[in-house]
């Protein structure tokens, strides 16, 4: 049998109500006040709910919307009330049927039956609505990954499809689940791409602003100084849109606090006296940067974000190495000292990378020539150190630090847009 909960607001109806609903086969499992609706829709489960109340106030429809929103079912309204305007409210919050003045026991069953086919019919047009709502979320998903892959691989867009269609088949997976985790993929590698470039970026200011102090009349280290600080602009701000700032936005405060005033310090005439501090400030960006991007990986879903990671630093130690022997010659005493130990840690660090780097399984022919010439370039840039105290020995290490920074920047991006990595 149909199973019935009768709310209302006067019992004698309710009564009758009860005992009509009986006699056409209708099985009355409760009778509630209204403001007991929802309990007790929850907890009896009814096939309907039949309403008889007048006059119809605001209370019954947020009492019929918080029905329809948490445990919907056909619900049908017995009235003497005839305004319009309640007829459309009532259709909005889930009434089925809207009977004004009474109803007939020959046409009570009719009445039900209406409601509960209506009810059937809003759930099935609903479900459908859903699923092309789905369907075209999804879509734009794909649409996005095969961009992607087009612009990171240099494929066409049917083989982008071919590739992500390949994920699905053999992670048992909807191609827009696919999807969907390379371009958060894709995300988190880019995020931790421009994260990694504010570390190497503390470094190389200051190696521009050392070079200022020992070669007054390069002319490309002010140009790149300019440019490097406007870089440390942009990606804070990319940083600040792309990163959630519950999550992130601490870590990223952090940088910035430290990057305003090594800006000041950047923007006075540059001298000698002034580099311990402007290094200072640097050393400190450095650390909260690094603390970003060390939480960036691990906060991503895919753990292949490591190379990423272990290549954007090498672009950091490059300028760090030519940063500290740019500084241990300037400097005197136990600064020029601690510089030069500074220098042979990130040295040693650069080497234990590249030892990393040559074993990674990420190898295309572009990362492995990329690598080679990283290679080459960073023994010219160790010649170039052995040099430093002379003019044309720092020029050659800035020119040689500049190279090997450029190498590095195509390495990482090489593996920022890796196959394996956006895919996981």
């Amino acid at each position: 049998m149909t199973s019935c909960l009768v709310v209302h607001s006067d019992s004698p109806f309710a009564s009758a109500l009860t005992a009509d609903l009986e006699s056409v086969g209708i099985h009355v499992i409760g009778a509630v006040q209204r403001n007991n609706l929802v309990q007790e829709a929850l907890r009896l489960a009814p096939d309907l709910v039949v309403i008889h109340e007048t006059p119809i106030g605001d209370a019954l429809f947020d009492s019929a919307a918080l029905l329809l929103a948490t445990a919907p079912r056909p619900v049908v309204v017995f009235t003497s009330d005839p305004d319009v305007d309640k007829m459309a409210r009532a259709l909005e919050v889930g009434i089925h049927a809207y009977e004004v003045n009474g109803y007939g026991v020959q046409r009570l069953r009719a009445v039900l039956h209406l409601a509960q086919l209506r009810f059937t019919r809003e759930h099935q047009l609903r479900d459908a609505l859903a699923d092309v709502s789905h369907r075209f979320e999804e879509r734009k998903l794909v649409d996005r990954a095969k961009g992607i892959l087009m612009r990171a691989r240099q494929v066409s867009e049917d083989e982008a499809f071919r590739v992500l269609r390949a994920a699905s088949m053999h992670s048992n997976q909807r191609v827009g689940k696919v999807s969907q985790q390379l371009i958060a993929a894709a995300g988190h590698a880019e995020a931790l791409n421009r994260a990694g470039q504010l570390r190497m970026l503390s470094q190389r200011l200051v190696k521009l602003y050392a070079l200022r102090v020992a070669l007054p009349g390069l002319a490309a280290a002010s140009v790149l100084l300019v440019e490097s600080s406007k870089h440390v602009d942009v990606n804070l701000g990319l940083l600040a849109r792309s990163l959630s700032n519950a999550t992130y936005g601490d870590l990223l405060d952090a940088v910035l606090a430290p990057w305003a005033r090594l800006k000041a310090a950047l923007a006075a005439p540059a001298s000698a006296t002034s580099l311990v501090e402007v290094d200072a400030l640097a050393e400190h960006m450095l650390l909260h940067a690094d603390r970003l991007v060390s939480n960036l990986e691990t906060g991503a879903t895919t753990g292949s974000l490591h190379v990423i990671n272990v290549s954007g630093r090498q672009r950091m130690l490059s300028q760090r190495v030519a940063k500290q022997a740019f500084l241990a010659t300037l400097l005197d005493g136990d600064a020029a000292t601690a510089a030069r130990l500074e220098g042979d840690a990130a040295r040693a660090a650069f080497d234990a990378a590249m030892l990393f780097l040559g074993g990674v399984p990420l190898s295309t022919r572009e990362i492995t020539e990329s690598l080679a010439a990283a290679d080459r370039s960073w023994h010219a840039m160790s010649q170039a150190l052995a040099q430093v105290r002379s003019a044309a020995g720092q020029q050659a290490l800035f020119d040689a630090s500049e190279v090997l920074l450029t190498l590095f920047e195509q390495l990482t991006e090489r593996y920022e847009r890796s196959m394996q990595i956006l895919m996981g």
